[in-house]
């Protein structure tokens, strides 16, 4: 069915190019909704029936995030939906430098978690399946655990990778480094030690460094300031250029790569 019905998404979007619906939601001002019906006033249109066609355009629209959708109850009791564009700054930040995300929020991805719970508790889930599917193929043809002493996790999220890497190497002491909001909602884990702190303050001492990260390049670009997705010769140059002497590729488990780098 979504293959059978893939042209309807770009089909409208080009009509509502084509009839500068953007644009005239824009004039509006930042974050302003606005009824089909105002919209429909302000097109060369006299056809009855164009504010209804445009809500069903925009209820499309909506559900793929090109716009925000609202409710709203009118005097006759009748519901009516407003739209408006999101703020997602990705322009701005172009322009005039900076994060789209903290634009829009006044705050960093990071600290944003920190004063929302549900989403943190939501997030911080992902992140901990995601990573369990990946470690349990690193830990089949990886090796490079052998005989280390102990591993810091940095920004290990509730700590289940250190956790999966500790029930197989029981000699290691594992160290799951994390901001405080985070750690405090970590479960307990035998042979790991849950620290919070800020990596860019203060890490702790270990004799390796794990680091696990997912997002694609164009979340790396809204979210995180100077994150991006990064080619082989990419890594090695960053690497060698803030002092690492080795780089090499170690495994690949799915769509996570493996890199040791060496001091």
């Amino acid at each position: 069915m979504q293959l059978a019905s893939a042209a309807v998404f770009p089909m409208v979007l080009k009509s509502a190019v084509e009839l500068d619906l953007l644009e005239i939601m824009a004039k509006a001002g930042p974050g302003a909704f606005i009824s089909p019906s105002e919209l429909a006033a302000q097109l060369p249109s006299k056809n009855p029936e164009a504010p209804v066609m445009l809500d069903r355009m925009f209820r499309l629209l909506a559900t793929c995030s090109v716009l925000n959708c609202t409710l709203t109850t009118l005097y006759d009791v009748r519901v009516e939906r407003l739209y408006s564009l999101p703020q997602y700054h990705l322009t701005d930040a172009v322009l005039d430098g900076g994060v789209p995300f903290n634009k829009a929020y006044g705050m960093t991805t990071f600290e944003y978690h920190g004063t929302d719970p549900r989403f943190n508790k939501v997030f911080n889930r992902a992140m901990s399946d995601i990573t369990t599917m990946s470690m349990k193929k690193i830990l089949e043809d990886y090796k490079g655990f052998e005989g280390l002493n102990s591993i810091v996790d940095v920004g290990g999220g509730t700590g289940a990778t250190m956790n999966m890497i500790v029930s197989k190497y029981p000699s290691i002491k594992g160290i799951n480094f994390d901001l405080p909001h985070v750690i405090k909602d970590a479960p307990a884990y035998p042979g790991v030690e849950q620290v919070g702190g800020d990596i860019f303050v203060r890490s702790p001492d270990t004799s390796a460094a794990t680091k696990s990260k997912v997002h694609g390049d164009i979340m790396m670009l809204a979210y995180n300031p100077g994150g991006k997705e990064r080619t082989e010769k990419e890594f090695e140059a960053l690497a060698k250029g803030v002092g690492f002497s080795g780089f090499r590729k170690a495994c690949c488990a799915y769509h996570t790569w493996v890199m040791e780098l060496n001091k």
